[in-house]
């Protein structure tokens, strides 16, 4: 007789493998695109079957989707936890910067960050992929947006300074920081970044 701990155990080990395939093809994203990211291209990369691949996820788009939404998930731990642990104003923001430039130059992705990647890949490609990444970056950008009025009410931001030019500045600086990093793969890029961020604020 079979014991209760089987089909669980069974369970598991799936959604281990499952993880571990999301965790190749973000990387491998990271580097070549989502665009490029097929089920043939990631089963070579991790030298497995195709049908292998294609038992977890049914279709090309769908791993895609899900490669995405996988990114989400370490956007989140990386990034945006450790900003909200921090008090809210300047300090979030502060957080938040050193967060992401932490992420970048620790090289959880080998290609850097992986949104900042996918905006330069999909900005003009029609359809759901495209859809989701504008849904994703529209909140960033608003939540960046709030730190800084938030900033404002605790008087550490001018009032009458403009939140949403502030916040697409920093986003700018964020995204090209990252570009430079990976460029030159210079760390001074990343303290220019730093610097640029800390000037926006301040005015």
């Amino acid at each position: 007789m079979a014991t209760p701990e089987r089909p669980s155990r069974r369970r598991s080990d799936g959604e281990r493998t499952h993880q571990a395939i999301l965790d190749a093809a973000m990387r491998l994203a990271s580097i070549e695109g989502l665009n490029g990211l097929t089920i043939g291209r990631l089963a070579t990369e991790l030298g497995v079957s195709k049908s292998g691949i294609f038992a977890h996820f049914r279709s090309r788009e769908r791993l895609q989707q899900e490669t995405l939404a996988a990114a989400r998930v370490v956007i989140d731990r990386e990034v945006i936890v450790p900003a909200l642990a921090a008090p809210p104003g300047l300090g979030r923001l502060d957080a938040m910067t050193q967060a992401f430039f932490s992420y970048v130059e620790r090289g959880v992705f080998p290609g850097g960050c992986i949104f900042a990647n996918l905006l330069a890949e999909m900005d003009a490609r029609p359809g759901p992929i495209r859809e989701e990444i504008t849904e994703d970056f529209s909140g960033w950008r608003a939540l960046i947006q709030e730190w800084i009025e938030q900033a404002q009410d605790l008087g550490e931001i001018t009032a009458g300074a403009d939140a949403a030019q502030m916040a697409f500045e920093i986003d700018a600086m964020l995204d090209y920081a990252n570009y430079m990093f990976l460029l030159l793969r210079d760390p001074e890029q990343l303290d220019r970044g730093r610097t640029a961020i800390r000037r926006i604020l301040a005015d």
